[in-house]
């Protein structure tokens, strides 16, 4: 395996499966492995923990439950996670990391979308999210729904991992602005006191439950402390073959909000050859302590760009998509809005 430093591709990880370097409890499913990332399943269980926690150097996961666990939930029967509350599950796939091979882990594009906010955990790590190389042992995820109660079971995909060789060099940095035209629906603010969000369902909510449709004004929107908003990116986004991308937020002193959640782009979105050519991002926004007025065009995140060690075989919307061509696009559990 004599590769450049890079991302790897789905045939990669493949590979890694294959070894047995990425096992699961149960059999790996055939769209599980995207262009460039993994997505990971939950497992049986699930429990309500009393509050976040890292494990620390020479801690386990499993270790760190037992002191903070409240309740433990069967996941092979469904749950509701409800907001509010923190939640650690067991993940399906397990780890034994090759040296020189490390991962990073995001949610997933409607995970976020749906303002839930989850990070991976795995043993001995004082960080989230990241899997320093050579990690073996087992995965965890935190979940903690903030806007709607959500319905989960075994299997449900809440976020995804990209395994990367050694330390690829940035390519470079895109601005990323948010579009607020008048006269059309600009964005989506999400309701209160919504019913439950079943993430194993597609496109079979109905939105104005849900969500409130949003006009700015002379091409400004208000945000307002603590709603979430879902909009979308005033630039197409196009991530090369050859390449992968990760969304994350501005310097803070641009701007008292959050924006993206799910940040992992895959090769092939918004490409001519993937056939998706003008999609938009979307753009998860979170305002904190104070109001704050987005204009039209006004940068509100990053997109930083790694290559991959290899093309791959597969790009993104290969396996079937619903955000390739995007525009303003709610998740995928949602009718299309105005059906």
């Amino acid at each position: 395996m004599s590769q450049p430093p890079g991302i790897l591709p789905c045939q990669s990880i493949d590979e890694l499966i294959a070894r047995g370097a990425i096992t699961s409890d149960s059999p790996f499913d055939a769209d599980q492995v995207q262009p460039a990332s993994l997505d990971l399943r939950l497992g049986a269980r699930v429990w309500r923990v009393r509050a976040s926690f890292l494990p620390g150097r020479g801690h386990t996961v499993a270790e760190r439950i037992g002191q903070v666990a409240m309740h433990e939930l069967d996941l092979t029967k469904g749950a509701v996670l409800e907001r509010g509350c923190v939640y650690i599950a067991e993940l399906q796939e397990r780890l034994a990391l090759p040296p020189g091979v490390s991962a990073r882990a995001n949610p997933k594009s409607s995970t976020g979308r749906v303002d839930v906010f989850v990070r991976l955990l795995s043993d001995g790590t004082p960080a989230f999210d990241d899997v320093a190389e050579g990690y073996t042992g087992p995965t965890y995820i935190e979940i903690a729904p903030q806007t709607f109660s959500v319905l989960v079971r075994r299997g449900t995909r809440l976020n995804q991992l990209r395994l990367k060789r050694g330390a690829p060099s940035r390519l470079r940095v895109e601005s990323v602005g948010v579009e607020l035209a008048d006269g059309v629906i600009a964005g989506f603010r999400a309701r209160r006191h919504a019913p439950v969000v079943d993430l194993d369902k597609e496109d079979g909510h109905d939105p104005k439950q849900f969500w409130e449709p949003l006009y700015p004004q002379n091409g400004q929107l208000l945000l307002d402390p603590g709603e979430f908003y879902i909009l979308a990116s005033k630039e197409a986004v196009e991530i090369p073959v050859m390449e992968a991308a990760e969304m994350t937020p501005i310097d803070p002193s641009v701007g008292e909000f959050r924006v993206h959640y799910a940040g992992f782009f895959d090769p092939g979105f918004g490409t001519d050859e993937a056939h998706g050519k003008g999609s938009r991002g979307v753009l998860e926004v979170r305002s904190h302590e104070t109001p704050f007025i987005l204009e039209d065009g006004q940068t509100v995140a990053r997109l930083v760009y790694e290559p991959l060690t290899e093309r791959p075989v597969r790009l993104y919307g290969d396996l079937g998509s619903h955000y390739q061509r995007q525009g303003l696009k709610l998740s995928k559990h949602f009718k299309v809005w105005g059906e």
